[in-house]
């Protein structure tokens, strides 16, 4: 029997050591003074930010789902990285926390260095916005699970709030006012559904639709607000990342007990890439699966609403009543 080796099975060290050797210059443009010993350690080390009276970590992990199939089905890459920090980061900002760092996961049957440096460029893109630091990460080369020319990637991040910010969504009540800012698109949600329309309904993801191609629209990565949450954070008292289960699953979760919300559908400013699709889709499942044009609720105390509009590009899109707790579409 001939000796065998790693290589032989699909899974080459010396592709990978090449690569973390390429990705270091990258994720070094994101690092802070905080950054403890850079890449190539076994963990990823951040000293935690001094100045907060009472600090707690928030963590959260995502993917984004189908949408990557589309991307390498079209070998669009770039952006994908950019919507892998913007799952993670949104939601950390749900619990007033600051964005710290960023590790991702990257497996796939094979690694190519050109296409996995297109998702960890988006992914140090993403970072930059979110002002926050990629400090780690890992790469699987499994030919035994993926199918030639696939992947898939994860995301976790990791950041800072003050103890008592995280339940500041108990004081929302009555009289305040639900603002949106609104999405750059589907962001990484609905996908399969998308997916879907297009494989029953034969469309050409390539022809031309306003100014771009039906492609370009649908792969706008994910809007990362964390510049917008750091302009305001001491004025909102609620937020919700409008992503699976639309605007009334999300909005819901940060609602005391003895409050409802009411959002003005008329209200909303549904992106066009949305019209194209919202004929194969009935209206009810429409608001479930997709955003409709709000990536982030923000709710605010009727005083401090015109401040963050101005400072967010939000818009009225709705209210707090007091009731039994529940989001009413109008």
């Amino acid at each position: 029997m001939g000796v065998l080796r790693y290589k032989d099975f699909g899974v080459d060290i010396d592709c990978g050591n090449d690569f973390v050797k390429a990705l270091k210059p990258l994720a070094q443009k994101t690092f802070s003074p905080f950054v403890l010993g850079g890449l190539g350690g076994f963990s990823g080390c951040f000293e935690i930010p001094k100045g907060f009276k009472n600090p707690i970590l928030c963590a959260t992990t995502d993917g984004v789902g189908s949408k990557l199939s589309l991307a390498i089905t079209h070998n669009r890459l770039e952006n994908i990285g950019i919507d892998l920090v913007a799952m993670c980061v949104n939601d950390l900002i749900c619990d007033f926390a600051t964005p710290l760092f960023f590790l991702d996961y990257y497996a796939t049957h094979k690694l190519m260095q050109s296409e996995a440096l297109q998702i960890i460029n988006g992914i140090v893109q993403g970072c930059k916005i979110a002002q926050c630091a990629l400090i780690g990460g890992e790469t699987a080369e499994m030919p035994s699970i993926y199918k030639k020319d696939d992947c898939d990637i994860a995301g976790f991040a990791v950041g800072i709030a003050e103890k008592e910010d995280v339940a500041r969504r108990h004081t929302i009540s009555s009289g305040d006012v639900i603002l949106g800012i609104p999405s750059s698109g589907f962001h990484s949600n609905g996908f399969s559904l998308i997916r879907g329309i297009i494989e029953t309904q034969n469309i050409n993801v390539l022809q031309h639709f306003q100014d771009r191609t039906l492609l370009d629209w649908i792969l706008e990565p994910t809007q990362i607000y964390v510049p917008h949450f750091l302009k305001c954070k001491d004025r909102i008292k609620g937020l919700a990342h409008i992503t699976g289960g639309g605007l009334k699953e999300n909005l819901i979760r940060i609602l005391p007990e003895n409050v409802m919300a009411y959002i003005d559908k008329n209200s909303l400013k549904i992106p066009k890439i949305f019209d194209f699709f919202l004929p194969y889709v009935e209206e009810q499942e429409a608001f479930r699966v997709f955003n409709m044009g709000v990536g982030m609720v923000v709710v605010v105390a009727k005083e401090y609403a015109e401040s963050v509009i101005q400072d967010t590009q939000a818009y009225s899109i709705g209210y707090i009543a007091s009731g039994a707790k529940q989001v009413v579409l109008e």
